[in-house]
């Protein structure tokens, strides 16, 4: 397939929000996992995943904390996981995730972002269709016979590994990502995990210039600044 997924992931996938918007989507990210779960990461491989990531991305201790130890209370917020679609400048694809407590307020805020930069939104199914949802597993090393092997060993139901420049890229089904993160440390202990993360990879990029680039950009800084916005995904290749 040609994804190393390292290459691509500075100029195609989500962008950065400003420090204090990480921590308030890590904080709905953690309260949904535990609440949905049980709140305790060594019980819960989605809610410990969760804050691997967050640490990762320097998200203050008591952060990860008080959004566990809230969603252990009685009552809490009610969030609900929302999928947006939609077409941007110059024809590209967008795929927005949300974690909102008010359905109608965020498809408001959306409906202005995307109609003040040229874009439009879509039905569900228009867009994701043009992506694979996988989880990606990325780290150094050279040895593919035995990453394959692990792979096999622990029944991993993997779409393709990729080796290039010194780094091994795992691709597997969404429902695969924590059976393949065992094997792997299972089969080399104390390996560093680069990436790790089940995210929408484009099936073929595009290049845009000019006003729709300008068009793309002011549409990716809107979304970011909606609170209930947790991940965008697109398939445009920006420029370094």
């Amino acid at each position: 397939m040609g994804r190393i997924f390292e290459k691509r992931k500075a100029s195609i996938f989500k962008t950065s929000a400003q420090k204090s918007k990480l921590f308030s989507k890590y904080g709905r990210q953690l309260y949904m996992a535990a609440k949905n779960g049980v709140p305790d990461p060594d019980a819960n491989p989605t809610l410990r995943a969760i804050v691997e990531k967050a640490k990762r991305d320097n998200v203050a201790n008591h952060v990860i904390d008080k959004a566990i130890q809230k969603a252990a209370g009685a009552g809490g917020e009610d969030f609900q996981s929302m999928r947006y679609e939609g077409f941007g400048p110059g024809g590209s694809l967008i795929i927005v995730d949300c974690l909102t407590d008010n359905p109608t307020r965020t498809i408001s805020d959306l409906r202005t972002c995307f109609n003040k930069s040229d874009s439009k939104l879509s039905a569900n199914g228009s867009v994701v269709m043009s992506f694979d949802h996988l989880a990606v597993l990325s780290f150094q090393g050279d040895n593919e016979e035995k990453v394959i092997e692990a792979m096999f060993a622990a029944d991993v139901d993997v779409e393709e590994v990729e080796f290039e420049d010194g780094t091994m890229t795992i691709f597997a089904p969404p429902a695969e990502f924590f059976k393949a993160k065992s094997a792997l440390l299972e089969a080399f202990p104390g390996l560093e995990l680069e990436i790790q993360e089940i995210t929408f990879i484009p099936q073929s990029t595009t290049t845009l210039s000019g006003e729709n680039l300008v068009s793309f950009e002011k549409l990716q800084t809107m979304l970011n600044d909606c609170d209930d916005v947790q991940e965008i995904y697109h398939n445009v290749s920006l420029p370094s």
